[in-house]
């Protein structure tokens, strides 16, 4: 499933707006990217494509199903109502179809708001919506294995709570439990621990955990024909949904490893770090998040797609908002290309305020929004920060009363004034901070050499 293309009228800042979403054939790629200034309706997009996913969520679960509505406070002020329309392209099961015949399914819906005490025109079209999820119910009827595409949203308020040391509360974790929260909580350490201890009990009750086996391995290594058959028992006994997750978190920091549930001497998750084992809870923030988002999508699509071999090949659709939030720069250049790598079946519809998210990845659709008004820009793949900070961001590389100064002594360089030069060279190096600045170095060498010119005309 993907989403080809929304069109909003009177949402947030957007009079009317019409976007197709990569991938496109200019930008074959499954990552679109919204770069802005704060309040610029970056966050107004993914909220309006969460209201109209809710609803496919929503059906897919009954066939009455009600998702999210348009808030008044998200319509345009001075318009009477607002309306959501997206796109969809999704290629059903061929068992799904009375005629057994596959097809691509485009379909669309629309969701409608009139204010209170208004009137317009505007009406809700979710007919397409119902029947698309009619279609994924029939499939599940008949097989009950049949995949099903995620559908997720992370908001900036996203949240990574501690692990906590007992479970309190039952919890199922079923197929459709994978659209539980998916559109409104983030991520959730406190759900993905109680699912990976699960799954981990499990594995563990069907073949033969690590533990166990590395107290075997001294007595095992003299048999080898022995110790071979216990390592093929552990491998076939190995959970598909965690090896999944283990898999997914690996790709995207290759330093941890091994993620597991310690019980002794207490209940906590524990993570090798370059090959120390730790809780997971003595990660950094940056590294406690990201695990906690990859971790989650992988957890999401390998329930909703219990009979793949691998379910990270499964699709749908993930929205993140601010996706480099806690991320080391290092990190940022790296993420569009493992999320194609790890989730290479998932559409993915990112905000941004990092330059270097969309000059290290090829292919990706890129707009840039400004006060409701939206421009696609050319690719920047290879671009350095400093252009992208400049032509895409609208952002000073530098100081802006420091850049001004700057500008100034060159000038004064070029002229010639060189008295002028020494009194801006000294007081940009009163500051501390200015001494081994490469600029000002560059402007001293300028400087002196203009020195020298003078003195050999002289």
């Amino acid at each position: 499933m993907e989403i080809k293309s929304i069109t909003l009228k009177n949402i947030g800042l957007f009079e009317h707006l019409e976007l197709p979403l990569a991938p496109t054939p200019q930008n074959p790629s499954n990552i679109t990217v919204f770069v802005g200034n704060n309040g610029a309706g970056k966050t107004s997009i993914l909220n309006a494509l969460t209201i109209s996913l809710s609803w496919f969520i929503a059906r897919l679960s009954t066939e009455k199903g009600h998702g999210s509505y348009i808030a008044e406070d998200d319509i345009l002020n001075g318009a009477n109502g607002a309306t959501i329309k997206v796109q969809v392209c999704d290629s059903v099961e061929t068992s799904v179809y009375p005629d057994n015949t596959a097809r691509d399914n485009d379909v669309q819906w629309t969701i409608a708001k009139t204010k209170k005490g208004r009137k317009t025109n505007y009406n809700s079209q979710l007919t397409d919506c119902s029947r698309l999820a009619s279609y994924y119910r029939n499939a599940l009827s008949q097989d009950a294995q049949v995949s099903l595409p995620l559908i997720a949203f992370y908001p900036v308020e996203r949240v990574v709570l501690d692990i906590p040391l007992k479970i309190r509360t039952k919890h199922t974790f079923l197929q459709l439990d994978a659209y539980e929260s998916s559109l409104s909580q983030g991520v959730d350490f406190r759900r993905f621990f109680e699912w990976f201890r699960e799954r981990e009990d499990a594995e563990n009750e069907s073949g033969i955990s690590d533990e166990v086996l590395n107290q075997l391995k001294p007595l095992a290594e003299t048999h080898q024909d022995i110790w071979q058959v216990l390592k093929e028992l552990q491998a076939s006994a190995k959970d598909r949904q965690l090896t999944a997750v283990r898999t997914a978190i690996r790709r995207f920091m290759p330093h941890l490893d091994n993620l597991r549930v310690r019980r002794k001497p207490c209940l906590y998750m524990a993570v090798d770090k370059n090959g120390e084992t730790l809780n997971v809870a003595q990660l950094s923030q940056g590294e406690k998040s990201l695990m906690a988002l990859v971790g989650d999508i992988a957890r999401r699509l390998a329930m909703l797609n219990p009979a793949l071999e691998n379910p990270l090949i499964g699709d749908g659709i993930v929205l993140i908002d601010e996706v480099d939030l806690h991320l080391h720069p290092s990190w940022q250049r790296r993420l569009c290309d493992r999320l194609l790598d790890t989730f290479p079946n998932c559409q993915f519809i990112l905000t941004t305020h990092s330059p270097l998210m969309i000059s290290d990845c090829k292919n990706i659709l890129v707009y840039a929004l400004n006060n409701g008004k939206i421009q696609e820009l050319p690719s920047q793949y290879g671009q350095d920060v400093n252009t992208v900070l400049l032509d895409v961001m609208d952002t000073s590389i530098r100081d802006p009363e420091f850049e001004s100064k700057l500008n100034d002594l060159l000038d004064a360089i070029q002229d010639s004034n060189l008295s002028q030069a020494h009194q801006l060279l000294r007081e940009l190096m009163a500051e501390p901070t200015h001494q081994n600045n490469l600029e000002l170095v560059k402007a001293k060498l300028l400087l002196r050499k203009q020195e020298l010119r003078h003195a050999s005309h002289s």
